[in-house]
C-alpha cells in the first residue's frame, strides 16, 4: 500500500469536483478548492474521521468495499478506479463480464434527477444505484446480498415481488423480459458464471422460470408504459426509458410520468413523503 501516492490521488480527485457537480451548495465561506473531506465520506457513506485519516496518508488498509464506495463518491473513471486499487494494495479488480463501478457519467445524470425514480442496473439485475425518489417509489434495492441481488431471482423466488405491479399481463411479460435477459447473459458467460449459478438456482426452485426457461425466447422487451401500485399513493402509470452503457455492461432506468396527469402529481407527492413512505422503508 502506498500511502503517500494514495494520499496525493484522493486529494486531487477530491479538488477536482465541484459541488455543483453533484447537487451540493457551494455555501459562501467555502476556501477549500472543490469537494471537502467531510462531504466525500457523505457521499461514500462513511464516517468523516475515517476517510480524512485514509487521505492523510494514515489508518489501516481500506477494504475493496470502502475503496468501491470512495470511488462512486468521487466519480472515478473506471481506469481511475483501478489505480485507487493499485495505490491501497489491492491490485486491479477484474472487469471481465462487466464490472459494478457504475460510470461517472451515469452517476452526473443521477445527480440531475433529484426529482426522478432511476437506479443504475448491471447485467444481472442488480441495483448499484438509487435516486432518493426511487427509493421512495420501489424501495431500497441496494443491500441485497448474495442471489437475492439479482432482481431475476427475487422476482421469482421471494413473495411480495411482484405486488407493485398493476396487474397481470403486466406481471407475465415482466417475467418473460427476466427470463430472456438471463438466457442472454448465461449464454455469453457459460454455465460456471455467477449467472450460470442464478440460472441453476431458479430452474430448481421456480416451475415458472423453468417452463419460461424451456420456451427459449430472447429479445423480449418491456411495455412502453407501465401500471405501478404504491402503498402511499396508490396506482401510478409510469413510461420506464432505458440508457445502456456498453463498455461497463449497464443500464440506467428513468421512471417518468406524462406532464399533468394524476400521476405527475402523485409522483410530486412521493417525492415530498420520501423516504417515509411506508414502501420505502419495506
Amino acid at each position: 500500500m502506498d500511502y503517500v501516492e494514495l494520499s496525493d490521488f484522493l486529494r486531487k480527485r477530491r479538488e477536482a469536483l465541484q459541488p455543483e457537480d453533484l447537487g451540493l451548495p457551494r455555501g459562501r465561506r467555502r476556501r477549500t478548492p472543490g469537494l471537502r473531506r467531510e462531504e466525500v465520506a457523505a457521499l461514500a457513506v462513511m464516517s468523516a474521521d475515517y476517510y480524512s485519516r485514509l487521505e492523510g496518508g494514515r489508518g489501516p488498509q481500506p477494504s475493496m468495499e470502502m475503496l468501491a464506495a470512495i470511488a462512486r463518491a468521487l466519480r472515478l473513471t473506471l481506469d481511475e478506479r483501478d489505480h485507487l486499487y493499485v495505490l491501497a494494495g489491492h491490485g486491479v479488480p477484474p472487469r471481465l463480464g462487466g464490472s459494478d463501478h457504475v460510470n461517472p457519467g451515469l452517476l452526473r445524470i443521477m445527480d440531475r434527477l433529484v426529482d426522478t425514480p432511476a437506479q443504475v442496473m448491471n447485467r444481472l439485475g442488480e441495483t448499484l444505484v438509487q435516486t432518493a425518489m426511487d427509493v421512495a417509489f420501489e424501495g431500497e434495492l441496494t443491500n441485497f446480498e448474495g442471489l437475492e441481488r439479482s432482481a431475476a431471482y427475487r422476482w421469482f423466488m421471494l413473495e411480495g415481488e411482484r405486488d407493485r405491479y398493476a396487474d397481470d399481463e403486466i406481471r407475465a411479460n415482466h417475467s418473460r423480459v427476466m427470463v430472456s435477459g438471463m438466457r442472454s447473459v448465461h449464454a455469453t458467460d457459460g454455465d460456471n458464471s455467477r449467472a450460470g449459478t442464478i440460472v441453476r438456482a431458479l430452474l430448481e426452485g421456480s416451475p415458472e422460470f423453468k417452463r419460461l426457461w424451456e420456451a427459449h425466447e430472447v429479445g423480449i422487451r418491456h411495455v412502453g408504459t407501465k401500471g405501478f401500485l404504491h402503498p402511499a399513493v396508490g396506482k401510478l402509470e409510469l413510461h420506464c426509458q432505458v440508457l445502456d452503457d456498453q463498455e461497463q455492461q449497464q443500464s440506467l432506468l428513468v421512471f417518468t410520468a406524462t406532464p399533468g396527469s394524476e400521476s405527475a402529481e402523485k409522483l410530486a407527492l412521493l417525492a415530498v413523503l420520501g423516504q417515509e413512505s411506508d414502501f420505502a422503508t419495506s
